[in-house]
């Protein structure tokens, strides 16, 4: 099938012609925002008018594709290739690492003279050489969790040390890009800002939450039943700020006069993670139907691409490094082959002869293919798609062959790209990712250890069952224990804090951090219990995740490390109350090689 670009607007100028030199970028990537969170889809409750500003001064991918959650997209937007080949196969416990054989977007911008940014939520590693750091950012400020419980006077990392920071998450996230912009305007930049929001929990400024808490809702969710008004008011509440905040980058860029040799992405990771209005579309985040993989993606470069131009060809996360790096004409770094295309070609505003293709998405071993017209879920119904996007009449019999086809290239698919240990293609419950976390590098010494990645024994719990953003509960016993699997890069003395609370009177007990044939022991004192913080949710978070506490650095002393794979394992040796401690993290800094 070939297939033509579509110009819904008059352009207001050509494309590509006389352009700048070496254009700056800037992403931005919601988290958790549907396709019809945004007034450009339609949305009547909403208004965004600083993301829809983008896509009516730019280009629109009108089928553009990603993920069904949260790591796998970011992975496949910074590498141009299927997650999974790139070891990512979940969210937490350590499932979210990129391996280190990939190169990513931002390498391709800084091996091209950039300078190079992220702030806000990262996801798909933390400790170096996974970190953003090493790969390819020169400037990292956010969260590298998958979930954060604290969106209010966060505790965030700046370039590997953590900061207690002041103001709405969002917020400081974008006044650290901001400033990175007006640090950088006279050199290109590449600028990533991947939002927190409007992922749960469910927490807003309460001048925002005060314009929703009564609004009415002009569209509901294709199963109303399942829709939480609420929820769904919290959500659009959180996209008006951050349509705030994108206004107020695109701003910088005016004042700092270089918006018009800027290319401006915004796109989002997955589908909508509540029961609401979608366009229909069957699916939210975690399925690989229509509505947990279609978002919107517009892209502008005033002095380089048109205006009101909407692309039908289908399009995924994948292609994003292709065309980026192509727009600037930045060369790729690293040789391992793309799945992705230049989509370039499609923003002339004439017509472009483009083949047909198929595009595969994947969870918890499930698969789904989209070509232009149709869909094959991932028990093998094949819906029309121009017609169907509720994917509510199977339409196999009448289409066989194109069922069949379809079906042929997700074997095929599936032989290669995915892991042949079937317990790779799904979640196992308390398991941790096999690759052990990486410590001790020179260039980036500080290496922080939390609680989702490591694996508690005995009758410790997590404090929730999402493991993002979660800490160590009920450490009762000598026979407790947490153990991190961990490969020492560098044999040298390392620092060692934990973040910790404790009841006042259950201070003292003495713990042991064991590590290969090292052994060093502290004291958990001074007592300190603060209270969860309940006054930062606008509604009730979400069965699974924690309430966020106060914690406070326990320095347990220096230790001797030796390099290679060995086991990490806190256990107590002495309790005088009835428990040890809640633990966050632990985290090592060598101090001498």
């Amino acid at each position: 099938m070939l297939l033509t670009c579509l110009v819904t607007s008059v352009l207001a100028q050509p494309a590509r012609t006389s352009l700048p030199v070496r254009p700056n970028v800037v992403v931005f990537l919601a988290d958790d925002a549907g396709w019809g969170d945004c007034s450009h889809s339609g949305n009547r409750t909403v208004s965004t008018p600083a993301i829809d500003s983008i896509a009516q001064g730019g280009v629109s991918l009108d089928r553009f594709f990603v993920c069904p959650v949260c790591a796998p997209t970011r992975a496949e937007f910074l590498t141009g290739r299927y997650h999974s080949r790139g070891g990512v196969r979940g969210v937490s416990l350590g499932e979210e690492r990129l391996d280190l054989t990939e190169r990513t977007v931002a390498d391709a911008f800084r091996a091209a003279g950039y300078a190079t940014g992220a702030f806000g939520k990262w996801h798909n590693g933390s400790q170096w050489p996974y970190h953003p750091r090493a790969r390819g950012f020169d400037r990292y400020f956010g969260h590298t969790a998958g979930h954060w419980g604290e969106y209010f006077d966060a505790p965030l990392e700046d370039d590997g040390r953590m900061v207690r920071t002041s103001g709405y998450i969002v917020d400081v996230c974008v006044e650290r890009a901001e400033a990175f912009i007006r640090e950088q305007q006279d050199r290109p930049f590449f600028c990533f800002i991947p939002f927190t929001t409007p992922h749960s929990p469910w927490a807003v400024p309460a001048e925002d939450w005060e314009r929703y808490r009564e609004r009415e809702l002009l569209q509901r969710g294709a199963n109303p039943d399942r829709e939480k008004p609420d929820e769904t008011r919290c959500v659009l509440a959180m996209m008006e700020h951050q349509d705030r905040c994108v206004g107020r980058i695109l701003q910088t860029l005016q004042q700092c006069g270089v918006r018009d040799n800027t290319i401006v992405l915004y796109f989002s990771d997955n589908g909508p993670n509540t029961a609401r209005w979608n366009g229909g579309m069957r699916g939210q985040k975690g399925t690989v139907d229509e509505g947990g993989l279609r978002s919107v993606c517009y892209l502008s470069w005033p002095a380089g691409l048109p205006q009101g131009l909407v692309v039908p060809q289908i399009a995924g996360a994948i292609d994003l490094l292709p065309t980026l790096t192509a727009l600037a004409g930045v060369s790729r770094v690293g040789d391992l082959p793309l799945d992705g295309k230049d989509l370039s070609p499609l923003f002339s505003g004439a017509s472009v002869e483009w083949p047909d293709r198929t595009i595969f998405s994947v969870w918890g071993g499930r698969v789904s293919a989209r070509n232009q017209r149709f869909r094959l879920d991932d028990v093998g119904r094949l819906y029309d798609m121009q017609v169907d996007p509720g994917q509510t009449m199977p339409v196999n019999a009448a289409q066989a062959g194109i069922a069949a086809q379809l079906q042929r290239e997700v074997q095929e698919w599936r032989k290669e790209v995915l892991p042949d240990n079937p317990n790779l293609l799904r979640k196992l419950a308390g398991a941790v990712d096999p690759r052990p976390f990486t410590v001790g590098y020179a260039e980036f010494p500080i290496t922080m250890l939390p609680a989702r990645d490591g694996q508690p024994h005995g009758g410790v719990k997590r404090s929730s069952n999402a493991p993002n953003c979660s800490y160590f509960v009920n450490w009762k016993t000598k026979n407790d224990s947490i153990v991190w699997n961990v490969d020492v890069h560098t044999a040298g003395r390392y620092e060692v804090v934990i973040d910790y609370t404790c009841p006042l009177a259950d201070s003292g007990s003495v713990v042991q951090l064991a590590c290969g044939e090292s052994r060093l022991r502290g004291k958990v004192a001074p007592g300190w219990d603060p209270p969860l913080y309940t006054n930062q949710d606008t509604l009730p978070r979400p069965h699974g995740e924690s309430q966020m506490k106060e914690f406070r650095p326990l320095h347990l002393g220096q230790v001797e490390l030796q390099s290679g794979l060995q086991q990490l394992e806190l256990r107590a040796v002495e309790i005088p109350g009835d428990s040890v401690m809640d633990l966050r993290r632990i985290t090592l800094t060598l101090i001498q090689p």
